[in-house]
């Protein structure tokens, strides 16, 4: 989510305590057959999906996908995960990085696939032991989606009672591992790092008070810290450019914040939105969209000028999925299934449809072709048009999804559910014409 919406070009630009896990990582080798190349690095390609909300952080990439699959249809592979998860699928290169947490084994585990065939390159043990049993009945332990600078894996783990940052090689090995803040769980963790020139941004609100802090990606050392408010929370940290400046914007807490990614020194900050939010927000290049669920149904559209001047807000539930920016249009779908355009300048409702269903995952823009996931593993695909909704598909994978898909190179990459005699089993697989 970001303009030039090239976050590639903030990574490389000039950058304008370390504690290591007190359990150590286990290397699981799985290879069976040659692996693909394994270089130390990899140049970030745009058609890669490399952390949260893809390439540009706004849910969008370039390209086609397909429009219609099944069990059967347009399956490239499909690989069994242990455990759970919620984190999208991390895809770099030649390789797919996905996260799992598994509470039988007490670990969580990052995975490396083979992009052509799915097989599994390696296993990484991030954390063993000190899992999380508390929070939603539909949260699980490995919810943050991992980044990749193209040269190291950072992925965030709740674990024994604090947030923990983990850097890996891109072959599995750690790095280094910070604690970025205590952590009290009201429904659970599932915040993404973030990457700015040499820093990963990790956020950690919670009922206990939590911090947002930022630390080198070389060693993790702490560079900046500021201390958030004592409220459950669930955002994601989005760096995106507008108003003519990068910003990294946070939203809930009663707060849509807006702070200098390089320092953390505050933009501009007001009240607004409702304490507890999910979605990660996205922006038109003048105006921010923030929207929470609890105590309150909130959407609020803010300039980003720094006047803390509000455009509009209503009251819609658009709690948990991220919603999509397009041309002079915002996109969402409501928690209960209801897809919505808007202009996003006035917010005026230029069409609702209702799709069915609940929905957890996030809404990405593939071209044209915007794809909705809903909990019963229903992907709805429609063009980003504000005249009107146009379904163009309604395609079923598995029984269940909560993660939101990721796309690159013309293939989707889907994490979902199948429930086979009452035994739950999840599964990532490649989607491709």
């Amino acid at each position: 989510m970001m303009t030039p919406r090239t976050p590639f070009a903030a990574i490389l630009l000039p950058s304008l305590t370390c504690l290591l896990c007190c359990c150590s990582i286990t290397s699981v080798g799985l290879a069976e057959s040659p692996s693909p190349a394994e270089p130390a690095s990899f140049k970030l390609a745009s058609t890669d999906w490399p952390w949260w909300r893809g390439p540009n952080r706004d849910g969008a990439v370039a390209g086609d996908a397909p429009t219609t699959w099944s069990a059967t249809e347009n399956i490239k592979w499909t690989t069994p995960l242990p455990g759970r998860g919620h984190a999208s699928a991390t895809i770099v290169g030649p390789f797919v990085y996905i996260p799992t947490a598994d509470k039988k084994a007490r670990t969580q585990t990052v995975y490396c696939l083979d992009r052509e065939t799915g097989r599994i390159v390696w296993a990484e043990v991030v954390h063993a032991g000190g899992l999380d049993d508390k929070g939603n009945k539909k949260t699980t332990q490995a919810n943050a989606s991992i980044a990749c600078d193209g040269e190291k894996l950072y992925v965030n783990f709740l674990n024994s009672g604090s947030v923990h940052t983990t850097a890996l090689t891109l072959k599995g090995k750690r790095v280094w591992s910070t604690e970025v803040s205590k952590f009290t769980t009201h429904q659970g963790f599932g915040a993404s790092p973030a990457l700015y020139g040499d820093l990963v941004i990790t956020s950690a609100d919670n009922k206990g008070g939590g911090a947002v802090a930022a630390m080198k990606r070389s060693d993790g050392e702490v560079v900046w810290r500021i201390d958030r408010p004592a409220k459950a929370n669930y955002t994601s940290p989005i760096i995106l450019k507008s108003s003519g400046r990068d910003q990294l914007f946070l939203s809930g807490c009663d707060l849509v914040t807006s702070l200098q990614p390089e320092s953390g020194k505050t933009l501009w900050e007001i009240e607004g939105s409702t304490t507890e939010c999910v979605t990660s927000m996205v922006t038109d290049g003048k105006r921010v969209f923030a929207s929470g669920g609890y105590p309150k149904n909130h959407m609020l559209a803010v300039n980003t000028d720094g006047s803390g001047e509000v455009a509009w807000s209503n009251n819609v539930r658009v709690y948990v999925p991220s919603m999509l920016l397009r041309g002079a249009h915002l996109y969402g779908v409501t928690d209960a299934g209801v897809a919505t355009c808007w202009d996003s300048a006035t917010g005026e409702t230029m069409w609702q449809e209702r799709l069915g269903g609940v929905f957890t995952s996030s809404l990405i823009l593939v071209g044209e072709k915007i794809l909705a996931t809903n909990e019963k593993g229903e992907t709805f695909v429609f063009r980003a048009d504000p005249q009107r909704c146009r379904i163009l598909a309604k395609n079923q994978l598995g029984d269940a999804s909560f993660a939101t898909m990721s796309a690159s190179k013309g293939a989707l990459f889907h994490r979902y559910v199948k429930t086979a005699d009452g035994e739950r089993s999840e599964f990532v697989t490649c989607i491709e014409e």
